[in-house]
């Protein structure tokens, strides 16, 4: 995580990260002001702070309240060593909590990540540096630059070179790349996240049998979600951008809306429109790009090649971005490589649905065959050591695809974990399975998985597979663990090299009567070092339904999108419009506004966490139409998850409304009493806003111009170095 400090007045420090500020200042003693703690105050608290976390987190997982656990932390100095010191954490833990769990929460304290670092003696690199924006080296990843070249299957170039190749592609656009986690908990089975220091919400999480494995795995994510605009899938990209030569990339096509809103002519092929309008219903408007919301601009569509004759196909990015979301993108030392990827991924995901929605049973793997890769067995036996039983299944559906399965049970929870991975190799396919299945997790995270179920509708449920593909914690059938398969196990084999392995993969498909559409990107330039592409299977691949690009498309953002931004600007007839096309939407009251219209506000504002239906009281209330306020309010105080401020806003405001709505009884009656119970600030801003006073309380104005956005302004910046990059590389040819 990147820092960055201001110096203010006096000895005032501010340091910013993410959304946060942090205000650190001196005691007077000190010649300070004594406005906020000292830097070394927030050290020794960060150290109690973490601990209390840990404490947390283990009576959360066993359903013990923490209404009644105190702790306390001192730090006792030595005399003669100030910088000796000694942190002495104190539990006062109630007599209902068993023997069994105190010690289970002493050791949790241990875990503590402050405790560990403190421990372990961090080592502090200090230089300087020209322009602390330009700098954007990755940090440093502990492998050393000896000359080692490691080989792995799979791969056309060692790890070692990988990592140097795609850190220079990062580095060429100006981003810092930092790694914010790393997990070994199993022998073999490593994880890590990384992130654009300058924007969290560029981040990917990698894996693999070894730290630098896992590295690639997440270097490589992170350029393929560069490339195919994945970090900015939903987001607005601010009307600059709207305006610019190409929003997308230099090669985009825009076809113009017609009079009829019909789809417009040379948009997509004829096999894709039978299959993403096969009932008319689908209309151009339907596919106007969401980043850009440029309706006048028309329909924004990038070039695929269909596979089966080399033609050039336009997909509208609407499209992509609505049914296909992450699945099908790779980079690669080269292109083959990356083709072997995203296709791999497809038949994982493909395969894996198919098994989930008909309950299929599939054969295990014999002790024996598993025999042959010790370094996988022996990550699955560290997770059996642990107390968690593994099964390992062929997935491959009697030799046709080249996917395999992993599947963790949790005795202490009753939940299952399938996990599934894909490669034509054998071996690495096995180990995608067993790495994926801890990528990112502790043991700790293995308490939240779902239990098995013998409810069909439940595991069929399109929902399900949306939960499999985001984190692979939907819900499987009962029937999954049966002995009695339907399949035969098969030791299969599709390798070869990159380019035979890519032939073979795209032979099934052909085989299954597929078409098959792929894009390559080269945006970071003619002399890049890695390839990255996206391969679309039509009626195969996609993630989400094909009636949501009818239904539940996410372009519905562009109707809403400016009018919520203006809405201190509005007036009462446009507030009207608003609020009755919100209610026409039909859409689901509790979607948060910044999901609806594609803006990234601080999570720590109201913006960020408001919800239609709180906007929708708030336009209720500015037009002084208290019963559809009031009837709103009562909804929010039942169901809304919100902070503790604004939960006591809403209750303040149901009792003045139903004060007001009531004809014998008067506000001011109750106004004392009111305070007294919610404060005096808090009533102040009820009763602004039930006679119109004040209007949006906890809204801070915004427009289309994004001002005071930072999170999202930060997150347009990150794809402003990409569009540049993309914009120069192709004046390059």
């Amino acid at each position: 995580m990147e820092i960055k400090v201001n110096f203010l007045d006096n000895l005032r420090l501010e340091a910013k990260f993410d959304d946060f500020t942090v205000t650190a200042d001196q005691p007077i003693r000190y010649k300070g002001d004594g406005s906020a703690p000292s830097p070394f105050d927030y050290f020794l608290a960060s150290s109690a702070l973490c601990a209390a976390y840990f404490v947390k987190v283990y009576c959360n997982a066993r359903d013990i309240p923490t209404d009644d656990i105190r702790l306390s932390q001192s730090n006792i100095v030595d005399p003669e060593n100030r910088y000796n010191q000694i942190f002495q954490i104190r539990v006062e833990l109630p007599e209902s909590i068993s023997d069994k769990d105190r010690t289970g929460i002493l050791r949790s304290i241990e875990r503590c990540t402050v405790k560990k670092v403190v421990q372990e003696g961090p080592e502090f690199k200090i230089e300087t540096v020209e322009n602390l924006d330009a700098d954007a080296s990755i940090m440093a990843m502990g492998i050393p630059d000896d000359g080692v070249n490691t080989m792995i299957e799979g791969k056309d170039l060692p790890l070692e070179k990988t990592i140097a190749n795609m850190t220079g592609i990062l580095e060429g656009l100006g981003m810092k790349i930092e790694i914010t986690s790393w997990r070994n908990i199993v022998p073999n089975v490593w994880s890590l996240n990384i992130r654009d220091a300058a924007s969290e919400l560029c981040f990917t999480n990698g894996k693999g049998a070894t730290k630098e494995s896992a590295l690639c795995s997440a270097l490589g994510e992170f350029i393929e979600r560069l490339s195919c605009n994945f970090f900015y899938n939903d987001q607005f990209f601010g009307e600059e951008l709207a305006n610019a030569e190409f929003v997308h990339y230099p090669n985009e096509k825009w076809f113009p809306l017609t009079d009829d809103d019909a789809i417009p002519e040379g948009l997509l092929d004829d096999y894709c429109l039978e299959i993403y309008n096969p009932d008319g219903e689908l209309q151009g408007s339907n596919l106007i790009d969401t980043n850009s919301g440029n309706y006048e601009r028309g329909i924004c569509a990038i070039p695929y090649v269909r596979q089966s004759d080399n033609e050039t196909v336009w997909f509208p990015s609407n499209l992509l971005e609505n049914l296909f979301l992450s699945n099908g993108m790779s980079a690669g030392n080269n292109l083959f490589e990356a083709k072997v990827q995203c296709l791999s991924e497809i038949f994982e995901r493909a395969v894996k649905r198919q098994i989930i929605e008909q309950e299929l049973v599939l054969p295990d793997v014999p002790p024996a065959v598993l025999a042959k890769f010790p370094g996988i067995l022996a990550g699955i036996q560290g997770l059996e050591e642990q107390g968690f039983p593994v099964v390992v299944k062929d997935a491959s559906l009697g030799g046709q695809f080249p996917v395999m399965c992993v599947t963790l049970m949790n005795p202490r929870t009753g939940g299952v974990f399938a996990s599934f991975g894909a490669h034509p190799s054998f071996e690495v396919a096995l180990e995608r399975s067993l790495t994926e299945l801890l990528q990112g997790r502790s043991f700790e995270g293995l308490n939240d998985l779902p239990p098995p179920t013998f409810n069909s509708m439940a595991v069929t449920e399109p929902n399900n597979f949306v939960e499999h593909f985001i984190d692979s914690t939907g819900v499987i059938s009962w029937r999954f663990f049966s002995a009695k398969h339907d399949y035969n196990f098969v030791e299969w084999d599709f390798s070869g090299t990159n380019e035979e392995e890519c032939d073979r993969l795209m032979a099934i498909l052909q085989e299954m009567g597929k078409e098959v559409y792929v894009a390559t990107f080269n945006g970071f330039g003619p002399d890049q070092t890695a390839s990255a592409c996206r391969i679309l299977v039509p009626d195969y691949s996609e993630v989400y339904p094909v009636e949501d690009l009818v239904w539940d498309n996410t372009n519905k953002a562009i109707w809403f999108r400016e009018d919520i931004l203006n809405i201190h600007s509005l007036d009462d007839d446009e507030l009207a419009d608003l609020v009755e096309r919100l209610e026409e939407s039909e859409e689901d009251n509790y979607t948060e506004i910044k999901t609806f219209i594609g803006i990234e506000f601080d999570e720590n504002t109201v913006w960020g966490q408001l919800t239609i239906l709180e906007l929708k009281i708030l336009i209720y209330l500015a037009l002084q139409q208290h019963e559809a306020a009031l009837e709103l309010v009562q909804s929010f105080l039942q169901y809304n998850d919100n902070t503790v401020e604004r939960g006591l806003f809403y209750q303040a405001m149901n009792a003045a409304l139903e004060i007001l709505l009531d004809d014998e009884l008067e506000l001011d009656d109750f106004i004392v009493n009111l305070q007294r119970m919610f404060g005096a600030e808090v009533m102040e801003n009820v009763v602004g806003s039930v006679n119109g006073e004040v209007r949006f309380y906890g809204l801070t104005p915004t427009s289309m111009k994004l001002e005071g956005l930072d999170k999202h302004l930060r997150l347009i910046a990150s794809y402003k170095k990409l569009h540049q990059a993309r914009k120069a590389a192709y004046q390059a040819g």
